[in-house]
């Protein structure tokens, strides 16, 4: 394939905010009367947050009205939130900005797909608003991942067809995501876990251009 765009997952890829993610899930499940732990979080991830509730009151065996869950959803959002507006950019994960910026200067569009309706507020608070050519998040679509329609808007927005498009994801739905748009992916975490990608890495200190563009013509989708 031919890399034309790359699109990067927020949570997990750029900063890891699963951890608040977590103490602010589990702090709802708590409430709920709910053991919530480290491992049920990782089913959460890639997930809406109305999606991540309905997992929670799986595991409790519980169910609740429309309206209520509403509530709990945003009541866990807005403890989120006060995690959130304390990030700095030094929680920018470990080879995040020497990949992006090598991209960015050999004119490659560079593009955030994530679920999260926050994800606006969380590159602010990282001070990469600008760095990202475009922003496709929560807020301006519909289906959550492993829909692919996060992964298209970005790739529309920046003017690319999606079977020139790279995806860098660290959840089981995101891959999945990616692949139903016809995109190439690169994991970014366990290969355990991330297998269906076409290639994973540990982290973004493990890519570079030259190896991105190696893996491309090596991928045919």
């Amino acid at each position: 394939m031919q890399v034309k765009a790359c699109i990067f997952d927020l949570d997990g890829v750029i900063v890891d905010t699963a951890k608040y993610h977590f103490l602010a899930w589990k702090r709802l499940a708590d409430q709920l009367g709910i053991h919530f732990t480290e491992i049920d979080n990782e089913k959460l991830k890639g997930v809406s947050r109305r999606d991540s509730l309905e997992i929670i009151l799986q595991i409790g065996k519980t169910d609740l009205p429309w309206k209520v869950k509403s509530e709990f959803a945003e009541r866990k959002n807005g403890w989120y939130l006060d995690y959130i507006l304390n990030m700095t950019p030094e929680e920018i994960l470990p080879g995040c900005l020497t990949f992006v910026n090598q991209l960015r200067n050999a004119g490659i569009p560079v593009a955030i797909g994530s679920s999260s309706k926050n994800t606006r507020i969380i590159l602010e608070r990282i001070g990469l608003t600008e760095t990202f050519d475009a922003i496709a998040d929560g807020n301006i679509i519909s289906n959550a991942k492993p829909d692919p329609e996060v992964f298209n808007m970005a790739a529309y927005m920046v003017g690319t067809e999606p079977g020139n498009c790279v995806v860098f994801e660290d959840a089981i739905a995101g891959v999945q995501a990616a692949l139903n748009a016809g995109m190439m992916c690169v994991g970014v975490g366990s290969a355990q876990v991330l297998g269906k990608a076409h290639f994973v890495v540990p982290d973004l200190t493990s890519m570079s251009l030259d190896k991105l563009l190696t893996i491309g013509k090596e991928i045919l989708l």
